[in-house]
């Protein structure tokens, strides 16, 4: 029988794929140059209508990399970013970067307590926010940001054509906001900022092994925490994507309606920059309209989205009537994508297309992914990429490994694991421990592995229920729960039980489909409880069934299990 030492899942490995990846000596900073030098007229954006070359980007960034010098913002301090997917995110992340600055992003779904407390915590010294998120949040916790020195308020408009910036005020589309001064802090527009400074930043001085982004998690357990990712974390992970899915940049186009702020939606953004590779900025995911006129018009070679959004898509008719022959892959991950929508994806984008991933914060994202030429499971999170070692070990001790084919806790050893979180050792040392002689992430996901090396991520240790002793993994469920006709959406979540201590009662959340809708709430009930009674174990079964008009959403698109409980 296989073991994790072994590494079974190297023989899944696609031909001509080295096992381990360089760790090479660069910053994200140097990356980036070389790439924006090499090819200045490479597109490297499109959004809304408008390109932007790489020369003319790489002039942008350096203009925003001076601005922070010039107001004595350099090298360690952190730089917040506050915007949605559009140009300006990307241009102030590579500026301060390129400054030295750690950047940290900031999610403009956020309230203003909510941003107040990520903006201390992280220490930022300089905001770039949106005109109208400064005037309606940022001035209503003004007096309790004092270490922030800096805002720079950049504008929807700011780099749409003249037409659609003068439509988009008129009729009110544009959200704008007003710049009021705020006592003892510099407040610029974006533009204003650029255009205060020459292209010619002073070169900062920083190494691989210096902080990068310190990028928060979800805050699904307590308040949200800044992981600390350095600059090799980034340039091996970025490495690591580019070779597993063989990317020839001259070739490639991305598109991601993943937001900037999560670190998914960042990875591709940075990835493609570092790689020359052009990209669609996608402000708004929910619509689809404009997402597949994008498609259409320029022709990506890979889609990297949540499942829920891929969902979205599929209920749009354009969708369908699009050409994915340009297509690769279409990449998945941040949450599970149900067995039966994958087959209903690649119906239209092509067989063995849809590549699910698995990742997180703590490791820059991936750990693993489905093989980009070889076979794929579905239902599998796929295997890890290179120089990736990865180990299930009991989910109450963490001190032992489980046998081939046992669910367990996910631990991860690899160049890309986080350096730690930004001032919590308490929180780094459960995070961060050692096993066998040696630091390995805990992720707090429960998964199997197979014979030929692919994991399955069966629950999130704190989703996994306890019914009457035995585990109930909340993924089984909803997979099982999926396949009948009046489910549209689904989550299960375990509730105390107050006959029986240390016990829990399985509760389904369900979104009912067009069919459903056409079965009475109490039929529609009755008919799903004895459908999971014919397909699982009794103490599976949910014991309450809730319908829900829309089950809640985190800003990434993941069910909002918190939320839920």
């Amino acid at each position: 029988m296989a073991t994790y030492d072994e590494k079974p899942w190297l023989k899944s490995y696609d031909a001509g794929l080295d096992p381990e990846v360089t760790i090479s000596d660069h910053t994200y900073a140097s990356l980036l140059e070389d790439a924006m030098v090499r090819h200045p007229e490479r597109p490297a954006m499109y959004f809304m209508g408008v390109s932007f070359s790489y020369g003319r980007f790489d002039e942008l960034s350096r203009r925003f990399a001076a601005f922070l010098a010039a107001n004595g913002i350099g090298t360690g301090d952190v730089v917040g970013i506050n915007l949605p997917n559009i140009p300006q995110y990307l241009i102030a992340l590579t500026g301060a970067l390129r400054a030295g600055c750690v950047v940290t992003g900031i999610s403009p779904l956020l309230t203003p307590k909510e941003m107040a407390y990520q903006i201390n915590d992280a220490g930022a010294r300089a905001l770039v926010t949106l005109d109208a998120i400064y005037e309606h949040r940022v001035q209503a916790v003004r007096n309790e940001v004092s270490g922030l020195d800096i805002c720079v308020a950049a504008s929807i408009g700011d780099y749409l054509p003249a037409v659609k910036r003068i439509l988009g005020k008129l009729l009110k589309k544009i959200p704008s906001g007003r710049l009021d001064p705020i006592p003892g802090k510099t407040v610029v527009s974006f533009k204003d900022a650029l255009a205060s400074a020459e292209p010619a930043p002073p070169r900062a001085d920083i190494t691989p092994d210096d902080i990068c982004l310190l990028q928060y998690t979800g805050g699904t357990t307590g308040l949200p925490k800044g992981t600390q990712l350095t600059h090799r974390n980034i340039t091996v992970n970025i490495s690591q994507i580019l070779n597993w899915l063989d990317f020839h940049p001259d070739r490639e186009v991305m598109c991601s309606a993943f937001p900037l702020f999560h670190l998914a939606g960042l990875m591709v953004g940075m990835a493609s920059l570092a790689a020359a590779i052009p990209q669609i900025l996608i402000p708004d995911p929910r619509n689809t309209g404009h997402i597949c006129g994008e498609i259409g018009k320029y022709r990506p070679t890979l889609l990297t989205n949540v499942p829920s959004l891929y969902q979205m898509l599929l209920e749009a008719p354009e969708f369908h009537a699009l050409d994915f022959s340009n297509t690769k892959a279409c990449v998945s991950g941040a949450a599970p994508f149900a067995v039966e929508a994958i087959q209903a994806m690649e119906k239209v984008v092509g067989r063995e297309k849809v590549l699910e991933v698995y990742g997180m914060t703590e490791t820059s994202p991936i750990l693993t992914m489905n093989p980009f030429r070889g076979r794929k499971k579905i239902g599998s999170v796929g295997i890890p990429v290179q120089s990736t070692r990865i180990k299930l070990v009991d989910v109450e001790t963490g001190t032992r490994e489980v046998p081939l084919g046992e669910e367990g806790e996910l631990i991860a050893n690899g160049p890309q694991v986080m350096k730690g979180y930004h001032n919590k050792p308490e929180e780094t040392a459960h995070a961060l421990r050692e096993f066998q002689g040696e630091r390995w992430l805990y992720t707090g996901d429960v998964a199997r592995m197979d014979e030929d090396g692919y994991f399955t991520i069966a629950d999130r240790v704190k989703d996994m229920l306890i019914v009457g002793g035995f585990k109930v993994f909340s993924r089984e469920v909803e997979e099982k729960l999926y396949e009948h006709p009046g489910v549209e959406f689904c989550a299960i979540v375990g509730l105390p039980n107050p006959d029986r201590p240390g016990s829990e009662i399985v509760k389904a959340v369900v979104q009912r489909s067009e069919a459903g809708r056409e079965n009475s709430e109490d039929g529609l009930k009755a008919d799903i409880i004895a459908f999971c009674r014919e397909n699982m174990a009794p103490y599976k079964v949910p014991k309450i069934v809730e319908f829900i008009g829309q089950i809640p959403l985190t800003a990434v698109g993941k069910v909002d299990k918190k939320a839920l409980r």
